[in-house]
């Protein structure tokens, strides 16, 4: 994907107005709270997705005003197209080449981009939650299917959980049974595609960390079940593992009002020369696991989709040594590039597309 130009109106604290952009590295750079990851965030919108910074539909409107509307000129799928998204704080109605759309949803594989931002080194120094939801994420952008799996599962989960809730420790255990191989049958295949997905993911960010920080350090990642679901188990032997771990936590599950073990209790364990990079990690060694996957995370839609996936990088250099920087950035040279900075000279050494300068919300490209 190669974003031409950038629309936006009442969009957070941006000042209404366009944007051309190059095909190779864009920089935008600006004293913090003046609006650069505001303007990441809306490029990021046209995936589809909520925004990456977990904010709320509302949050991503101007003060004062009830919508906003941002549009993308871009050439994806060997074509060049258009989409169009109106945001308000109920709904986000999208178009694409002048088609209206049932939902924003079907940018979803239209417009392609990863995204590192530091709200993502919580996925090192939070809980297993964290980790959890970036490798869900992944996998619906790479297989759309799986929106559907990690849907039915969440849902049978939540209704198992209220049935847990009423049901007393003196009986109603039987109750559970249904439920119990419904929650099985679609956890089974969720936990599959995340053992599939991670092979991938472990094959491409080895020899990415590996560079990042120049062959001295080894990155490597674990599939960590609450279940003892293994990486070779086929999906019915998966399945056959948690319905037996069910049966056995009933009672615990009933004491606790809730399901104790399953794909939702999971965790991806991430090692830097074999210790735990959230407890012995360094800022840079965290900072560079984290980009390390966001890389494969577009390594692999690339190889998905024979589409270059944009990249967008939001204060991603600080904490890394000039080395690491450069490598990282010869990594993206293939593709568009949208990095955030705070002082224009941190990528003097780039051979930059454009450049863009943002001060309260006011985006002005500057000559190189």
């Amino acid at each position: 994907m190669i974003l031409n130009e950038l629309s936006f109106k009442n969009f957070r604290n941006l000042k209404d107005g366009s944007l051309k952009t190059s095909p190779n590295i864009n920089v935008i750079y600006g004293k913090n709270g003046q609006g650069k990851t505001n303007l990441l965030e809306c490029i990021w919108m046209f995936n589809g997705l909520r925004s990456f910074r977990g904010a709320k539909d509302r949050e991503l409107i101007k003060d004062g005003e009830t919508s906003s509307v941002i549009s993308a000129d871009f050439f994806s799928q060997e074509r060049e197209q258009n989409a169009r998204l109106n945001i308000t704080a109920l709904k986000r109605e999208a178009e694409i080449n002048g088609v209206k759309k049932k939902s924003a949803s079907a940018l979803i594989g239209v417009c392609s981009s990863v995204v590192f931002s530091p709200e993502h080194l919580t996925m090192i120094k939070n809980g297993p939650g964290e980790r959890r939801k970036f490798i869900d994420s992944a996998i619906c952008r790479y297989k759309t299917r799986y929106a559907n799996i990690y849907m039915r599962f969440n849902k049978i989960l939540s209704q198992r959980n209220a049935l847990l809730r009423s049901v007393s420790q003196n009986g109603g255990e039987n109750m559970l049974e249904p439920w119990d191989l419904s929650l099985a049958s679609w956890g089974a295949a969720l936990v599959f595609e995340r053992f599939s997905y991670l092979k991938l993911l472990r094959e491409s960010s080895y020899p990415l960390y590996r560079g990042i920080s120049s062959g001295e350090e080894e990155l490597v990642l674990n599939y960590k079940s609450s279940f003892e679901a293994s990486e070779n188990d086929s999906v019915s032997e998966i399945e056959k593992k948690l319905v037996m771990r069910l049966e056995k936590s009933r009672k615990e599950d009933i004491n606790y009002r809730f399901t104790t073990i399953g794909p939702h209790r999971d965790d991806i364990e991430i090692l830097i020369n074999g210790k735990s990079a959230r407890t012995y990690g360094s800022q840079g060694q965290q900072r560079s696991a984290v980009i390390a996957l966001k890389l494969s995370e577009a390594d692999i839609l690339q190889r998905e989709n024979d589409e270059k996936p944009l990249i967008i990088l939001d204060d991603v250099l600080s904490e890394l040594d000039v080395e690491r920087q450069k490598f990282l950035l010869n990594k993206t040279l293939e593709r568009q590039v949208f990095i955030s900075c705070c002082d224009r000279s941190a990528v003097e050494y780039l051979d930059c597309g454009r450049i863009f300068f943002v001060n309260n919300g006011e985006i002005k490209a500057e000559e190189k």
